[in-house]
């Protein structure tokens, strides 16, 4: 029998750790589907509970001085082909900073792209403390 290597155990552990991630999760599908109780949107811990806006509800529009950087943010007309935020316009001291919603309901920026947050809100004020003080420079539209 050949020597265990680091390479191998490493990937019997990540086979293992993923085999075990799979089965909680269908465990837990499984354990929804025999009785729990439905998910709505007052269930407690849902994103709707917790007044994030999903589907076709756009968020509210804000105008705040954030850590010094003024941050706003409104719906858009149209939300078409040439604007990616879901029909609504994000903005750092004036400077556009593209936002998408993502199929969850969560939002994510240009300059925060990995670390969804739960509204335009968040996802501006994510911007101004990833910019550390530096401007946003524009983001040419495809």
């Amino acid at each position: 029998m050949p020597e265990l290597s680091r390479r191998r155990a490493l990937t019997a552990a990540a086979a293992l750790a993923t085999t075990a991630g799979a089965s909680a999760v269908v465990a837990s599908g499984a354990a929804a589907d025999a009785g729990a109780a439905p998910v709505t949107p007052d269930t407690p811990g849902t994103p709707q509970a917790a007044g994030h806006e999903h589907g076709h509800h756009s968020p509210a529009p804000f105008d705040e001085v954030y850590k010094g950087r003024r941050i706003q943010g409104h719906p858009v007309a149209g939300g078409g082909h040439e604007h990616h935020g879901g029909g609504y316009a994000v903005f750092v001291d004036g400077t556009e900073l593209h936002v998408m919603p993502n199929a969850d309901g969560t939002w994510i920026s240009v300059v925060s792209h990995y670390d969804p947050v739960p509204t335009p809100r968040a996802a501006a004020r994510a911007a101004v403390d990833e910019l550390q003080g530096a401007r946003l420079v524009p983001f040419p539209a495809n």
